[in-house]
């Protein structure tokens, strides 16, 4: 018996790449830079070639039992002893992104100092998500703070989280959002001197500040080498630039990095001890990591930083050409947030417009008086030129065009729904209805951006809900 979804007979692999490359058409462009998010280009082809076969050579090796794959110690002793090499030293774990780092280092934390009732972590509002999961994963309790007009972290509101309750302080080294470091000295002094330990999310910056340090740049203290800190968290598949998905997670010594383990002895079958959030998984990007690594050396890592922070830099001073529009903070990394501060020219318009023309400019809501502004990564292939010239062209347009056209009552009436009501096929609908408002996804953004940060949630889970539905 056939499946509509599982061919009774095997397709060709001439058929099955061409339907990939058929899918693929409809993604957004890996190699370039018009893409100002989510992905990493040395414009090195040879590394990139070169890390996609290491990836090939370890596809199936399985890192769940390291006795029987000791390529999988000896890669990953290399590559975290290399990242821990330019941040302070400490010992790590291989881990397949940010979230996982972090969610690790939430794990050590909670697990080394048991406080007897629901853990808590301090953090700033600009701290990624990714803590609040770990939270949520790990019951344990977020204590927000606020940041100041520079969007840092205020130590002293840091100082004043702390309970008895408090297992863990972050700070960020930069935070995502607008590029910019917390006072990581100050924050890790206060942590220590209660008793807490302290994470540096250094996932976007741990592998550009450095090599901006090595190369002259004023870059303050930020990693494990600052009394306090007790572990960080880099991602090698950003400013490393090895292929998805590759993070370190450091800790101070090595009786935290156990807390970050789990093994089990109850039940009959193999042994279980898991370094990871997961089990079984395949070695290739390990591989790749390793050898994206080794591929770049020092200097061409200190070449792609100055030139993406040089990029950084251009776009800024060229943001101010740009009637209307701002640069948000003073970004220590090649990140920057651009906002609107005219009401002619809103910046969810312009990142349609933006697409329109062949780039991406990444949305980001408005939140706790952090008015929406638009996200951009800069890389060592960015064409910050070119990109200038977009963002100004995209900007006209967004003036002339004018806010999005939203009808009267929709965000209310958004608002009101009972979500838990509709099935997937009927918010898929709902959906599909509020698309054809317009083109591109300003409506979308400037209703989400009205609503109450619990409603944009709810919305957002049943919108993954439905696009997986089919």
């Amino acid at each position: 018996m056939s499946s509509d979804h599982l061919p009774e007979t095997g397709r060709t692999a001439a058929d099955l790449r061409f339907e990939l490359a058929r899918l693929r058409n409809a993604d957004l462009p890996v190699r370039g830079g018009q893409v100002t998010a989510y992905v990493y280009d040395t414009g090195r082809d040879a590394v990139h070639d070169l890390a996609a076969g290491a990836y090939l050579e370890m596809l199936e090796v399985n890192c769940l039992d390291p006795t029987a794959f000791p390529s999988v110690v000896t890669l990953e002793r290399q590559v975290v002893a290399a990242v821990a090499d330019r941040l302070g030293g400490g010992t790590g774990i291989f881990t397949s992104g940010g979230t996982e780092s972090i969610m690790l280092a939430v794990k050590a934390a909670r697990d080394a100092r048991p406080v007897g009732e629901r853990p808590q972590i301090v953090l700033p509002v600009t701290a990624h998500p990714a803590f609040h999961k770990a939270a949520h994963y790990l019951g344990m309790e977020v204590a927000t703070v606020p940041v100041d007009a520079g969007f840092r972290a205020v130590p002293s509101a840091v100082r004043a989280a702390i309970t008895p309750r408090t297992v863990l302080v972050v700070a960020s080294a930069p935070s995502y959002p607008h590029g910019v470091l917390d006072p990581v000295e100050d924050i890790a002094a206060i942590a220590a001197s209660a008793g807490v330990l302290c994470h540096v999310d250094a996932c976007v910056g741990g592998w550009v500040l450095p090599w901006l340090r090595d190369a002259g740049r004023d870059v303050p203290p930020f990693d494990l080498s600052v009394p306090g800190v007790t572990s960080l968290s880099c991602d090698l598949h950003k400013y490393g630039y090895a292929p998805k998905g590759a993070s370190v997670v450091l800790f101070a010594d090595e009786s935290l990095r156990r807390h970050a383990y789990f093994a089990s002895a109850g039940w009959p079958g193999y042994t279980v001890i898991n370094a990871t959030v997961q089990s079984s998984k395949g070695a290739g990007p390990l591989a790749a990591a390793w050898a994206t690594l080794n591929a770049v050396g020092a200097e061409g890592y200190r070449d792609l930083a100055v030139r993406a922070m040089t990029a950084a830099e251009r776009l800024i001073a060229g943001v101010a050409d740009i009637p209307g529009l701002r640069v948000l903070g003073e970004p220590a990394v090649p990140l920057v947030a651009v906002a609107s501060d005219d009401p002619a020219l809103g910046v969810f318009v312009l990142a349609d417009e933006a697409r329109a023309r062949g780039w991406f400019f990444q949305p980001q809501l408005s939140y706790q008086g952090i008015p929406a502004n638009l996200h951009f990564t800069l890389t060592g292939v960015s064409d910050v030129e070119a990109l200038l010239a977009a963002l100004a062209d995209a900007a006209k347009a967004a003036r002339a065009a004018g806010p999005p056209d939203v009808p009267p009552g929709l965000t209310e009436a958004v608002a009101a729904l009972d979500l838990d009501d509709l099935d997937d096929a009927g918010f898929a609908g709902l959906l599909d209805a509020v698309g054809d408002v317009g083109s591109g996804l300003a409506v979308v953004n400037t209703v989400l951006d009205a609503l109450p940060l619990a409603t944009r949630e709810k919305l957002l889970v049943r919108y993954l809900s439905a696009l997986y539905a089919g």
